[in-house]
């Protein structure tokens, strides 16, 4: 009883097998999912690509959020600058997201389907050509050898039939001769049965050896064109492996932001951002700006002086209407004053020119210098003329 389940194995075995009747379909229609499969590849990642520019999206969303907050922050100096970055970091990592979802589908996506287009083709009546072609082929290497397997289970059922005859006949023909009961003529016409059975038995077992023979023979020859047609599918397989192992590849290459220079780059300049905090520099601009480091003009004797009127020459004549055009008011400066940025202006005391903004919430007003050049100064560094 334990080796039944062995002999049923190896019997579902044998009957999926390839080399049996029709069992060539499941290599037939790996052309119809190879195709099914391209398209739930490009949906996946479709998918993906719409993951990625939301999230896009969500970065820039953030970053114009707090860039007002951060902006007006009462932090000041590197610690303020540090805060900026995580910002101006975030909008250099929304466009390379936006550009991976424009990559996976623009890039990725149609050589997908370019390729699905020039390697699988339809046919009028549905289904693709090329599972056609290799139905068409296993069908006619397999027809000949089907016929021959039919003629010899035709020949083993007419076998098994006359030996379970003869069994049948030699039971009997033992139970009679066994018999003391049994009369003499019936147990020689048990003897007879049992004679003829066997001899049809033995015919019925030439015959089916000798189509078992034929079948042998045959077995090579038909193993040899299945194959032929097989390879031919293992190679349309091969190439379709190998394209769909260089397009993933590919979304690899631009889902790995990892290798991505410009993150690194994006990352890199943040941490030296984070890194250029100085607490020292930031309480000396505090301390210049707003604390003891200000100059001021201290109080001292002055002579007085009578104003001395000047006639309106071309240039200021010129520097005047071109205030008008421009609008604001004319300042003078009480202090020296050096630029710590390229957007800040530098003047002496004494110096006057003209306030185009009014002072901001830091102290901060922009003005234009009569050489043209625009930028920021201190507030309390000046008066109105």
């Amino acid at each position: 009883m334990s080796t039944l389940p062995h002999e049923n194995g190896l019997e579902d075995a044998n009957n999926r097998s390839f080399w049996m009747p029709g069992n060539y379909q499941c290599t037939v229609k790996r052309t119809e999912d190879a195709f099914q499969a391209c398209n739930d590849i490009v949906a996946c990642f479709q998918e993906r690509a719409r993951v990625e520019r939301q999230y896009a999206q969500q970065l820039s969303e953030w970053s114009t959020k707090w860039k007002p907050i951060v902006d007006s922050s009462p932090l000041y100096g590197s610690l303020l600058k540090a805060w900026q970055c995580f910002l101006s970091s975030t909008d250099r990592l929304a466009s390379l997201h936006s550009s991976i979802c424009r990559s996976l589908v623009s890039e990725d996506g149609d050589r997908i389907r370019t390729w699905q287009k020039e390697t699988f083709h339809k046919k009028i009546f549905g289904g693709f050509k090329e599972s056609h072609d290799f139905e068409m082929g296993f069908a006619r290497a397999q027809k000949p050898w089907a016929k021959r397997l039919k003629k010899l289970e035709k020949a083993k059922a007419a076998f098994h039939k006359a030996s379970r005859k003869e069994h049948a006949a030699r039971e009997r023909e033992i139970h009679a001769q066994g018999n003391p009961d049994v009369a003499i003529e019936k147990q020689r016409k048990s003897q007879e049965e049992r004679e003829l059975a066997q001899a049809e038995t033995e015919k019925v077992r030439a015959r089916y050896v000798k189509v078992l023979e034929e079948v042998t023979r045959y077995a090579p020859r038909y193993m040899e064109e299945m194959e032929s047609i097989f390879d031919q599918s293992q190679e349309e397989e091969r190439k379709r492996i190998s394209f769909l192992k260089q397009a993933f590849l590919s979304i690899h290459r631009h889902l790995d932001v990892t290798n991505n220079e410009s993150v690194k780059s994006v990352y890199n300049e943040l941490h030296n951002t984070l890194m250029a905090i100085s607490e020292g520099e930031d309480l000396r601009w505090w301390k210049n700006t707003h604390g003891p480091g200000m100059p001021t003009d201290w109080p001292k004797f002055q002579e007085w002086t009578p104003d001395k009127k000047h006639k309106k020459g071309k240039k200021q004549v010129e520097r005047m209407e071109r205030e008008a055009m421009i609008g604001g008011v004319r300042v003078r400066a009480l202090y020296d004053y050096t630029g710590q940025e390229t957007d800040e202006l530098s003047f002496k005391a004494g110096d006057e020119f003209l306030k185009i903004e009014d002072e901001d919430d830091q102290g901060w007003c922009r003005g234009l210098l009569d050489g043209g050049k625009e930028g920021l100064y201190p507030a309390n560094y000046v008066e109105v003329v």
